[in-house]
C-alpha cells in the first residue's frame, strides 16, 4: 500500500502516530512517501527522520519503506503567490506537486498528518479508480456552503485516494497549482481540487471529522466549531493528549501514543 504525507518538520509527530495507527490495521507492506520543502519559515523534514521511522517499523517486525522527498526546487516553479499569506500554510499545497515527483506511484492514499486509523482500510485502498482522479469524503462544514448542497459533493482533502496515472495525464494538479498561484481562495488546494477534479464521493467513515462512530475507519482531527455558550473554533490534535481526554473524551489512541513515546522516534 502506497501512503503519502506532506509537511514540514513540525508534523513529524503526527506522521509517526498516523503510521503507527495504520500498522495496527493492515499486515500489508506500507510504502510511505513524505513530501517536504523549505518555504519561508517552514523547515523541511530531514532525511534522517525516514531512517528513524523505518527503524521503528522494523522493530515491529515489518518491512515497510519510508522516503522523505524534498521538493523545494519544484515548489519554486509554481509558488502559490496569491495564497502564501492565507491562514492555510503553503505546506497544505505540497500534495499538488506529487505529479512532478517520479517516485510517487500510480495509486496512492494521501493522508493529512492529523488523521488516525482505527479500522481496516483495504476496501478504500483497493476501490476502482477507472476514470476517477480523486476519491474523498464530504467536508463536514464545506458541504453546506460549497458544491451542491443536495449532493454534498464538496470533498474534504484530508483523506484522498489518488489516481496519479490519470492525474498526470490529465494535468489536474498542474491546473490546481496555476489556480493557487493566480487566484486567492479560501482553503486554496482543497477548493481547487473540488473545482477541477473528476472526483468520487466516498463514505464519511473514511474521513470522520466529527464524533467517532462504530464503523469509523479514519478519524480526522480537523478544526471544529462550538456555538454554545459562545461561537468558538476549536483545534485538538491526536498528540494533545490532555485535551483529547478532557475535551473530546477520546482514549482509544492512548496505546499508540504510548508506543510512539517508547520508540526511537521521540
Amino acid at each position: 500500500m502506497n501512503i503519502l504525507f506532506c509537511g514540514d518538520e513540525n508534523v513529524c509527530q503526527g506522521i509517526s502516530l498516523a503510521v503507527l495507527s495504520l500498522c495496527r490495521h493492515t499486515k500489508d507492506r506500507l510504502d510511505i512517501y513524505i513530501l517536504t520543502a523549505n518555504i519561508a519559515e517552514h523547515k523541511a523534514i530531514p532525511g534522517k527522520y525516514a531512517d528513524r521511522l523505518t527503524e521503528a517499523l522494523r522493530d515491529k517486525g515489518r518491512g515497510d519503506t519510508v522516503k522523505v522527498i524534498d521538493i523545494t526546487e519544484i515548489f519554486d516553479t509554481y509558488t502559490p503567490i496569491a495564497n502564501m499569506s492565507t491562514r492555510f500554510t503553503p505546506m497544505c499545497m505540497l500534495r499538488l506537486f506529487a505529479d512532478m515527483v517520479d517516485e510517487i506511484p500510480d495509486r496512492i492514499l494521501y493522508l493529512d498528518t492529523d488523521v488516525m486509523c482505527r479500522g481496516d482500510f483495504s476496501e478504500l485502498y483497493d476501490m476502482p479508480l477507472d476514470g476517477i482522479e480523486i476519491a474523498g469524503a464530504p467536508d463536514r462544514y464545506g458541504k453546506w456552503f460549497f458544491g451542491n448542497i443536495l449532493r454534498h459533493n464538496y470533498l474534504n482533502s484530508g483523506v484522498l485516494m489518488m489516481n496519479m496515472e490519470l492525474i498526470r495525464s490529465s494535468g489536474l494538479f498542474e491546473r490546481c497549482r496555476i489556480r493557487c498561484r493566480d487566484e486567492k481562495m479560501f482553503m486554496p488546494d482543497q477548493t481547487s481540487l473540488n473545482k477541477l477534479a473528476v472526483k468520487r464521493k466516498i463514505s464519511s467513515r473514511y474521513n470522520c471529522q466529527g464524533r467517532i462512530r462504530r464503523r469509523t475507519v479514519f478519524k480526522h482531527f480537523t478544526t471544529f466549531f462550538r456555538f454554545i455558550p459562545i461561537f468558538k473554533a476549536i483545534t485538538i490534535k491526536p498528540w494533545d493528549t490532555d485535551r483529547l481526554h478532557n475535551e473530546l473524551h477520546i482514549y482509544e489512541f492512548d496505546d499508540i501514543i504510548d508506543e510512539y513515546q517508547r520508540s526511537v522516534l521521540v
